[in-house]
């Protein structure tokens, strides 16, 4: 399959062509040099261009095609992994998975929204875009954990909650409502990790926790750069100006005390070395986990949980 690349990856395209070309020649001595120096110039042009990336730049590399998915995750990290279906009320959401797996021997509950590879894929998993059965699927497999005292893990990608008129008239605000309601309420520890875009409450509705982590190329707000460039400037164009102003990187919202902690990803982005972002990620959920429980002995999640959120953001009385 064919790489894809953004707009401002295509220096490294063109270095990459001339890679494969190379390497399907003979190995003569020059052809060697030749190689030797092009993947060295290549690896510099990397390291210049993900180096320095504005917000919008992350934005984009959060939605890229061949990042890895909530599955992907799964797979990579977890094992004896069973998946669980249905709310038990009305349908069972593609747009979401979960289940119950091992992390070194160590039972968990993985939750994460899941977009497709192609337009079948997207148009089965609704693009990664929940509905009211989705969030109650969610919802019923944490209390599954919290019943096992199980750690719940949530992994968030998605571009918005649905908001197609079944989804409304099935209740999407009232479902998103009573997950943050009843996430607040559980005894065992959450953990939430942006493993790409986490647009509005379809990101919230799965996102309430006791810590939430970002990977280094991914964003988190209320509304799509997009979305708010329509509204504000009635220019979705206009989208980069709109990342800059809403703050969107993980950088950004670990300076206002909502990220805990960001993971580097391998130089290029979680999609160039997916097995590396495994590992990584694998490690930082058990330290994660540990230092919940370590922070949360007394077991009074519902106080630790309203003492974070009581810190976010600020307000002034004027008299």
């Amino acid at each position: 399959m064919a790489k894809h690349y953004l707009d401002f990856e295509k220096p490294i395209q063109e270095f990459e062509e001339k890679i494969i070309k190379l390497q399907s020649l003979d190995n003569d001595s020059a052809n060697v040099l030749e190689l030797e120096r092009l993947i060295n110039r290549r690896d510099k042009k990397i390291d210049e261009i993900y180096g320095n990336l504005n917000r919008w730049q992350r934005v984009q590399l959060a939605r890229h095609p061949e990042r890895p998915y909530s599955l992907d995750y799964v797979g990579g990290i977890v094992d004896e992994f069973v998946e669980l279906h249905g709310d038990r009320a009305y349908a069972d959401d593609k747009a979401i998975i979960g289940g119950i797996g091992k992390i070194n021997e160590r039972s968990v509950l993985f939750i994460g929204q899941q977009k497709g590879r192609n337009t079948k894929d997207n148009l089965y998993r609704n693009f990664g875009m929940m509905r009211p059965e989705g969030y109650r699927k969610a919802l019923r497999l944490m209390h599954l954990a919290d019943k096992f005292s199980l750690p719940i893990i949530s992994l968030i990608d998605t571009p918005g909650a649905y908001p197609g008129l079944g989804a409304e008239e099935r209740g999407q605000g009232e479902a998103i409502a009573k997950n943050l309601i009843e996430m607040a309420k559980l005894n065992v520890p959450i953990l939430a990790i942006v493993i790409g875009e986490g647009a509005s409450g379809g990101a919230l509705g799965i996102g309430l926790c006791d810590r939430l982590i970002m990977l280094e190329n991914t964003w988190y707000s209320v509304i799509s750069p997009e979305g708010c460039a329509s509204i504000l400037w009635h220019d979705a164009m206009k989208a980069s100006d709109a990342a800059d102003a809403m703050k969107v990187t993980p950088e950004d919202l670990k300076d206002i005390g909502i990220c805990d902690r960001i993971i580097e990803e391998p130089t290029g982005g979680a999609h160039r070395e997916p097995e590396k972002m495994y590992e990584i990620l694998k490690t930082v959920i058990q330290e994660e986990i540990e230092l919940i429980e370590k922070e949360n002995s007394s077991n009074n999640y519902l106080q630790s949980r309203i003492d974070r959120y009581d810190k976010m953001g600020f307000f002034q009385e004027q008299e």
